[in-house]
């Protein structure tokens, strides 16, 4: 569930009581399901809604405004007994580095209400400083058959952001992106068996719900897909849920638990 998508890292003040006033909605919903039982668990997404070039302006200030604005929205969240997620993608400015995404959490400091969403083909620009170059992980020349250098970046991203994450989407990448407007150089989702996908789906998941010891985490309750970049041909093929569905029961077999 996403809350209302307003500028609050440049926005004015009645931009961001539009969007505390829309996660304060999105959580009553939520809180209604969950007591319906309908929804026993799940958070609710929320991310900056600015772009990282508006964000570049005036760093400092721009991610000082989005964390007074989530640290308010915590607050709402809380009063309902809802978790909110900070869906990590590169498309939202002071979110768009995994340096930048761990900098807004601790300057937000509200762990008990809010978490980070990591999206495999999202959080896998991080590793490519995708709109922060500074910030990449691997280097600018990497080969993705040095999988020694991938690994050993892929522990670096998931070991700092691991601990802050409530919510877990698998999915694949190729390493490129798409998007135009506000979604500008956002991840490419691609299907889990496509030959260009640049992920080991199970192995990658399981640096995202195991710790550092190889124990499962248990924080994220359930195995969720995402997928939204797909043309509807492709949507409605049941070959695609076929492979999407596989993948998800792999990553559930080998890194679950029986409640």
């Amino acid at each position: 569930m996403a809350a209302y998508r307003r500028r609050i890292g440049h926005g004015d003040e009645a931009e961001r009581g539009r969007f505390l006033s829309m996660v304060e909605k999105a959580c009553a919903i939520a809180r209604r399901l969950r007591e319906l039982g309908v929804r026993p668990y799940g958070v609710v997404r929320i991310d900056s809604s600015v772009d990282p070039g508006t964000w570049a302006a005036d760093p400092e200030e721009s991610t000082r405004r989005i964390a007074e604005t989530f640290r308010e929205a915590c607050a709402r969240a809380g009063d309902q007994g809802e978790l909110l997620a900070a869906e990590g993608e590169v498309c939202w400015g002071g979110m768009h580095s995994w340096k930048e995404m761990l900098k807004l959490m601790e300057l937000v400091d509200r762990p008990e209400i809010l978490g980070f969403q990591a999206d495999m083909a999202h959080t896998l620009l991080y590793l490519l400083g995708v709109n922060a170059e500074n910030d990449a992980i691997v280097p600018a020349d990497f080969d993705w058959q040095d999988q020694e250098t991938f690994a050993q970046a892929y522990r670096t991203l998931t070991g700092s952001l691991r601990p802050w994450t409530i919510d877990f989407h698998v999915a694949q990448n190729d390493a490129t992106v798409k998007g135009s407007g506000s979604h500008d150089k956002t991840g490419r989702h691609c299907l889990p068996a496509d030959p260009e996908g640049k992920l080991d789906i199970v192995w990658a998941a399981g640096h995202w719900l195991r710790d550092s010891g190889g124990e499962v985490t248990r924080t994220c309750r359930h195995v969720c897909w995402d997928g939204c970049m797909f043309p509807n041909r492709v949507m409605s093929d049941p070959g695609t849920w076929n492979q999407i569905l596989s993948s998800m029961i792999q990553v559930r077999d080998a890194h679950g638990w029986e409640e």
